[in-house]
């Protein structure tokens, strides 16, 4: 009796496991700080010990489970382009490219590539659940909307540094929320595409982006990217955190569910310009956005939630060689001096340029703290982009940029160290809620087991599948029907014709074709790719020609 007891109890827990293995999440929250290395978090965490002793762990830190190797199809070290990409799309991809499958390179290749599929756009996770499952979808970012993180999540280029291809994909692949920097970029008529498709569009208007009742909204701050958080001026742009609140609570509307990727953006710059106070305390306010995230998932109990970075960044490190007996420092000692910083480089910056120059020093010690040194006043001077320097342009040194000058002097007045401007390989970690019972990821994967991970909880099939259905190529869509490329207003356009009452427009990075002068609506965009001058699109279209 005790052997057949245990048998049945075996088989419960066999088929318990089983069904928790099928159960679905409802809601996917991907939170990305973007070029984060792990001792970033670790400075922030000291520093928010330090500033604020009640408040010792950070919101991520219950949920850290493991570390993820992210890289490029051809190289370990990655940009934010392939590496977001293959979180979106399953497939590592080339530096610079955006949801697009990369050329093969049977030499470096870390994976083997198809050839036959290089350039072609992939399907992303926020795409297909929209367009297979009718979730609502949304980014949040502090960048501009078509760098390349978001870019990732909902357009297609091999450039990412071609936002004349980008934005317009952006804004017509029907994204329900997407809140950051960019105004700038969203031209009139992409203003009016949105308004006609009865989206909120609020730009540079922190009331409207408050106060508005629709649940579908774009909301923009400044030209390009949102001021770091130590420059953040609360009553003209709201943080991360707040943008965060505001997609899940419209995007929570959507009985369906909904995929929402939020990324720090900045961190990574200020990795980049190593501008060791902005970086720390943008992973502050990134961890607040997680915050957010975490206890609405944990109130709501359908929903997963991912934090992970794209990419390490700078080498950054908590102790240096330059300070001798670094290891036997206070925590007084080593966030100090860094918790004086009032303004990150870029807004140090900024108010040198809009003070006179006999006011330097005193700029420079109520921001920082600093006391400059007779030589690093003159370090300052000899700047050839400081507009207010009492130098002549021959005394100034041609080469030397404020940037970079004051990022190393301010770095120079801690204890913390950076190995190089650019990015690093190293792993990256990984944090996650799941509220399916045992289901959750845990330990070391590579970034495409992560988005193996990601579709899979979201209950989402085979995305290469979705790929070549809405990304054929037009040469195989129409074959046998005379075509021409054109350009018309700056936009590459193909003509399809099937006889003279039988016709189609499609002009890339958009959702709307003209079928016989009608406008047609698509669930996906069209996109160009000028390498082989070919369009990527539904297969389905071809079915236009065989409607009377």
């Amino acid at each position: 009796m005790k052997r057949i007891g245990s048998l049945l109890l075996l088989l419960l827990l066999i088929g318990s496991n089983l069904i928790a293995q099928e159960k679905q999440v409802k809601n996917v929250i991907l939170l990305i700080p973007d070029g984060t290395s792990l001792s970033a978090v670790s400075a922030a965490r000291w520093y928010q010990r330090y500033n604020h002793p009640e408040l010792p762990h950070l919101n991520l830190d219950p949920y850290l489970c493991g570390t993820i190797l992210t890289y490029s199809s051809d190289a370990p070290i990655g940009d934010s382009a392939p590496t977001t990409s293959c979180y979106m799309t399953g497939h590592p991809s080339r530096a610079g490219f955006v949801a697009t499958y990369p050329p093969a390179d049977s030499k470096n290749d870390i994976v083997p590539n198809d050839p036959e599929r290089a350039y072609q756009p992939m399907m992303t996770l926020l795409e297909a659940a929209r367009i297979t499952q009718n979730k609502a979808t949304g980014l949040v970012f502090t960048c501009e909307f078509t760098h390349a993180t978001p870019a990732d999540c909902a357009s297609h280029s091999y450039n990412r540094g071609n936002y004349e291809w980008i934005a317009p994909q952006m804004v017509h692949n029907n994204i329900d929320v997407v809140l950051g920097g960019g105004v700038k970029l969203l031209n009139p008529d992409m203003k009016t595409y949105l308004e006609r498709e009865g989206y909120g569009v609020f730009l540079n208007d922190l009331n409207s982006f408050r106060t508005y009742n629709g649940n579908k909204m774009w909301a923009l701050f400044r030209d390009m990217d949102m001021p770091y958080e130590l420059d953040r001026d609360p009553s003209l742009y709201p943080s991360l955190a707040e943008m965060a609140r505001k997609a899940i609570d419209k995007l929570s509307e959507n009985e369906n569910g909904f995929i929402l990727m939020i990324e720090g953006s900045k961190v990574d710059w200020a990795a980049h310009a190593n501008d060791a106070a902005a970086l720390i305390t943008d992973m502050v306010a990134f961890d607040k956005a997680c915050g957010v995230a975490f206890d609405f998932a944990e109130k709501n109990g359908e929903t997963l939630v991912v934090v992970v970075p794209d990419h390490g960044n700078s080498g950054f490190s908590i102790g240096t060689k330059r300070c001798p007996g670094y290891s036997h420092l206070s925590k007084e000692e080593l966030f100090g001096p860094v918790s004086q910083f009032k303004t990150s480089v870029d807004g140090l910056i900024a108010k040198l340029h809009d003070t006179d120059v006999s006011q330097l020093k005193d700029v420079v010690y109520d921001l920082t703290g600093i006391s400059l040194s007779d030589d690093e006043y003159t370090q300052i001077l000899q700047c050839s982009d400081y507009n207010r320097s009492s130098l002549s342009d021959e005394e100034r040194m041609k080469g030397s940029k404020l940037t970079k000058v004051l990022a190393n002097m301010l770095t120079e007045h801690t204890c913390f160290g950076f190995t190089t401007t650019g990015h690093t390989g190293e792993e990256v970690f990984l944090a996650v809620f799941d509220p399916r019972a045992g289901q959750r990821l845990m330990g070391h994967h590579t970034n495409i087991e992560l988005h193996q991970y990601l579709r899979n909880a979201a209950g989402l099939g085979d995305l290469d599948a979705l790929t070549n259905e809405y990304f054929a190529k037009h040469t195989d869509v129409f074959a046998g029907y005379p075509y021409t490329i054109t350009t018309k207003n700056g936009v590459p356009t193909l003509e399809v014709k099937k006889d003279k009452k039988n016709t189609l427009e499609i002009q890339a990075g958009s959702n709307i074709l003209k079928h016989n002068g009608k406008e047609v609506k698509l669930s996906s965009v069209v996109v160009h790719v000028d390498k082989n001058n070919t369009f990527y699109l539904p297969k389905s279209l071809k079915d236009l020609f065989t409607v009377k």
